[in-house]
């Protein structure tokens, strides 16, 4: 008998939706020709005393073995990034542990890749007073990172952009940085619809000229930066960065809506990824960019373009609450055993936008075991008024 579940759909109704049998993804086969980060989200420890909303109770073995899944499957990981609810939820002491606990695990494991965030989260926007105190701040993070022997990703700062006067300072402040760093970093712009508080990073709230001053960044830097990511769903501006970026500055696309076009590229290019979508669909990506590693386009394709549709509803703005889409899937598949969340952001999305996630994953074939994520399905769905 076909898997069923009631789910509600717009204007109140509640419709049967018959669910696949789900797919089956080919493991990884030979190395990727795109380096694949996935930015990957934290465990919360279901069971702890604690007001949510005032400290982050991780579980720890959950979260590292998250990781182990992550490697087994290729990918790299974008360690204690805005997945990870990095300044949403997770504060700088907690994601330092994080990152010490991640590195570990890595150096166990052979071809193991972890990048860690640094930022400057542990100094309140409202106490910075000048770029210095953002140099200091910035230069903390990059000291622990690279004590426990780890990699950087240098991220978008609200108190930068709180102090900042002028592109100027932008300049000021990232050239001082990246003259220090032990090893070549990534830098991440992440766009104001992840987090508000960063509009007008660069100095302006003009893209194009944002764009300007962040590629003179990059490129006057260009032996100490890895590689730049941006996060500004916007592929058109991914694409003309890209193509004025130094030979040897990688560009990581962060654009979970048009991720699967701009990997893949054009003639004059392509982009690598460090998503928070390959979190979710991981068995996927990694399949697809197995493909792509031997000019399978077609494989690519039809592996990853399936998953847009969710990955843009997941992504639907308030975009900030991406995190609960990519948990849920977390726990539809079986890779934690609750829907608990760092903050109580599993409260931050409706019963409808879970109701199309499900059929969503569904249609893209990312539900794992079709008969646990129905399961579990119903169990949610019953704790918003939806009977199975």
């Amino acid at each position: 008998m076909a898997l069923s579940i009631n789910l509600p759909e717009a204007g109140g109704k509640i419709a049967a939706y018959k669910v696949s049998e789900g797919k089956r993804f080919d493991p990884p086969s030979n190395p990727f020709n795109r380096i694949a980060l996935a930015a990957g989200h934290v465990v919360a420890d279901p069971f702890a005393d604690v007001n949510p909303h005032e400290a982050a109770a991780v579980d720890w073995d959950r979260t590292i073995a998250f990781r182990e899944y992550l490697w087994d499957l290729g990918l790299g990981v974008a360690e204690a990034m805005d997945t990870a609810q990095r300044g949403m939820g997770l504060d700088w002491p907690t994601a330092l542990e994080l990152i010490t606990r991640s590195v570990k695990a890595s150096k166990a494991r052979k071809g193991a890749v972890v990048f860690s965030g640094a930022g400057t989260d542990h100094l309140d926007p409202a106490n910075a007073n000048s770029i210095d105190d953002v140099i200091r701040a910035y230069e903390e993070q990059f000291a622990a990172i690279e004590a426990v022997g780890g990699r950087i990703i240098m991220m978008a700062s609200r108190a930068l952009v709180r102090v900042a006067k002028s592109a100027d300072d932008y300049v000021t402040v990232y050239n001082r940085l990246l003259s220090q760093v032990k090893e070549p970093v990534i830098i991440h712009w992440l766009g104001d619809m992840f987090d508000p508080a960063l509009a007008g990073y660069w100095g302006t709230r003009d893209l194009d000229k944002a764009l300007d001053t962040a590629v003179e960044i990059l490129n006057n830097n260009a032996a100490k930066v890895d590689g730049v990511k941006i996060s500004l769903l916007d592929k058109d501006k991914e694409i003309v960065m890209r193509r004025r970026l130094n030979q040897g500055v990688k560009m990581y696309t962060g654009d979970d809506f048009n991720y699967a076009e701009l990997i893949a590229g054009d003639a004059k290019g392509y982009s690598h990824a460090l998503l928070g979508i390959f979190d979710a669909i991981a068995p996927a990506a990694a399949s697809a960019l197995s493909a792509l590693a031997v000019n399978d386009l077609k494989t690519f394709n039809t592996i990853l373009e399936p998953t847009v549709p969710l990955s843009r509803h997941i992504f639907k703005a308030p975009t900030r609450f991406y995190k609960t889409g990519v948990v849920f899937m977390a726990y539809l598949n079986g890779l934690q055993d609750h829907f608990t969340m760092i903050g109580a952001q599993e409260s931050m999305r409706s019963t409808l936008h879970f109701a199309e996630l499900f059929r969503l994953a569904d249609k893209a074939g990312l539900l794992a075991d079709p008969e646990r994520a129905v399961s579990r399905m119903k169990t949610v769905m019953a704790t918003h008024g939806v009977a199975g």
